[in-house]
């Protein structure tokens, strides 16, 4: 599994750029597409944080985010944009349930909302990250930078 920290040890600078995507409001926030099956994608806004190095999110038990994550696991995240300045940021992956008492407190603690035993921690392992340069929105085409971790 490819953590936060395995591609921001590969792609430093596409991955400070992410992240600042992600965090521009403050909290991390974006766009979570699931799947499950061959059944069509759902899009949910949702909060992210990266914590010890890993990218992660809560998600409300039983609901439909939490059964494609759980059922498929298949996601792909994408950065709101700044219309002004609209960078595009995608991280896409598999979603792995992190059970871990000790780390979902560790990654509860300084959420962006109070989290309890109605939600889910999900860690997205990154299988493929791309960023998307557009420095104002009169530049186009974006410049587009891809990363995928080594295969062995």
């Amino acid at each position: 599994m490819t953590t936060w920290n395995d591609f921001a040890a590969a792609a430093p600078d596409q991955a400070a750029a992410g992240r600042a995507l992600l965090e521009r409001t403050g909290i991390g926030e974006g766009l979570l597409a699931t799947v499950r099956g061959d059944g069509p994608p759902r899009i949910h806004p949702v909060n992210v944080r990266i914590v010890d190095g890993r990218l992660l999110t809560f998600v409300i038990v039983g609901s439909a985010k939490a059964g494609d994550l759980a059922a498929d696991g298949r996601y792909a995240l994408h950065a709101h944009q700044d219309p002004a300045v609209p960078h595009e940021f995608l991280v896409r992956g598999r979603a792995v349930e992190v059970t871990d008492p000790a780390e979902r407190a560790t990654a509860a603690d300084g959420w962006s909302f109070e989290v309890d035993d109605g939600f889910t921690l999900y860690e997205l392992a990154i299988d493929h990250a791309v960023l998307g340069d557009r420095p104002t929105a009169d530049d186009w085409p974006p410049v587009y930078t891809s990363w995928r971790p080594a295969r062995g």
